[in-house]
């Protein structure tokens, strides 16, 4: 009965309605709760779905553009203005002494250059979910621990676009783009310098598509006064745009993330985040289902050690680098330890990019498997750190004023000058 496209979809609804509730009030975030109900309902749990749930995974995966669709609608000039030295200069940082650090270290680990690029690049993004959202419940949102950590992230979700655009060409380089990626392209069989030409052209295509087609098209959809035409045109312009850049090989969420940038400024700009967040939030977790349910527990199972190595390295490296970044950006001890910690876990864009590394076949399966689980389980581990954070905290925060042992919590202290420790932006900024 399951096995059918409507019977997997009613499995993986229902496990998201009980499971996504339950770990919200443990206090682990929605991601977490809908990789969990993929667990649940995975092979190696109840069973519910197998290999048959690819149907919609790749009906999810239209969630992953349309939330790159609204990342670029977020993205206005005059913020990104006011925030520019620490976007670029902090979260290039970042993103590049991590990605050599990770990068060395999977050459290490025997993978050719190629799948340490891509593995690299996968690992080196953090979680915006989590972080945000454990941000936003502990009040530090304004702290300056907040404040470079949205910077971080925010130069992370803008650099999966180029990491996007760039996995094709890694792929073209091991002969398995064409046949294991979307399918075949209008540039199949085209010479390199014509295929950059062709892309470069898209690119500016769809540019002139948001400035002369899409807003005025908009206005005359606008004038219709009807609720269900907005919504239709909104999603009419984001597959177009993703279309197009699929046809020139080129990753849909490139060409949804340049059509929100492009609508940023335009006055369309929050009816059409009302419009698509539904959308958004539901098949964003159908994919976070699907991704639970495709993780390979039998690998976990067989070399135990290899991964939890590898998860501990992984936090370990992106914690070391993050508080080197911080040291340079003159965040203070406490503000830069709650920073390292809350962005030293694998994001969920890694789920999406390992995703379609499998399908260009950089890595192999193996490989592919062993890093969704480091991701998954460093995500798992996040609430858990910062719960440790705040216990650590009301220890720091009970001694003595005097008292010498007060630099042995390392990292995880932040100092308060209360009896009670208080999670406040206030007390901390």
């Amino acid at each position: 009965m399951t096995d059918t496209l409507l019977g997997q979809a009613m499995v993986y609804l229902a496990a998201a309605l009980i499971c996504v509730p339950v770990a919200k009030r443990l206090g682990m975030g929605s991601v977490l709760g809908y990789l969990l109900a993929g667990i649940l309902i995975g092979p190696f749990c109840l069973g519910f779905v197998g290999h048959e749930g690819e149907d919609i995974m790749h009906f999810a995966e239209f969630g992953v553009v349309m939330m790159l669709f609204l990342i670029g609608l977020e993205l206005e000039p005059a913020h990104f203005m006011k925030m520019r030295s620490r976007i670029l200069g902090l979260g290039s940082l970042q993103l590049s002494l991590t990605f050599l650090v990770l990068f060395g270290g999977l050459m290490l680990l025997g993978l050719d250059w190629r799948g340490a690029v891509a593995g690299g690049l996968a690992l080196a993004l953090s979680s915006t979910a989590i972080v945000m959202q454990s941000l936003k419940e502990k009040g530090l949102g304004s702290s300056q621990a907040g404040r470079s950590s949205f910077a971080v992230l925010l130069f992370q979700d803008m650099a999966v676009i180029p990491i996007l655009a760039l996995l094709p060409f890694l792929a073209l380089q091991t002969g398995a783009g064409a046949e294991h990626g979307h399918g075949p392209t209008l540039l199949d069989g085209l010479p390199v310098w014509l295929k950059a030409g062709s892309v470069l052209l898209a690119v500016v295509a769809v540019f002139i598509m948001g400035r002369y087609i899409v807003v005025p098209f908009l206005r005359i959809i606008t004038k219709a006064s009807v609720r269900e035409l907005s919504v239709a045109a909104a999603l009419l312009i984001i597959v177009a745009i993703a279309f197009i850049m699929q046809l020139v090989g080129l990753s849909p969420a490139l060409g949804a993330f340049l059509a929100g940038v492009l609508l940023a400024n335009s006055e369309f700009r929050h009816e059409l985040e009302s419009d698509i967040e539904p959308f958004k939030g539901l098949l964003l977790g159908l994919f976070f289902i699907a991704v639970g349910a495709s993780i390979n527990f039998k690998l976990l199972s067989e070399s135990p050690g290899i991964i939890v190595s590898l998860v501990v390295g992984v936090i370990v490296i992106k914690a070391a680098v993050l508080i080197i970044a911080g040291r340079l950006f003159r965040l203070s001890f406490d503000q830069n330890s709650i920073f390292a910690i809350g962005l030293s876990q694998v994001g969920e864009f890694a789920f999406v990019l390992l995703a379609f590394i499998n399908r260009l076949e950089i890595l192999g399966s193996n490989w592919t498997d062993t890093l969704m689980a480091v991701t998954a389980i460093s995500m798992t581990l996040t609430p858990v750190l910062l719960l440790i954070n705040e216990r650590l905290v009301h220890i720091r925060s009970s001694l003595p004023a005097s008292a010498p042992s007060a630099a042995p919590w390392g990292v995880f202290c932040v100092p308060t000058a209360s009896k009670r420790p208080s999670w406040t932006a206030t007390q901390i900024r």
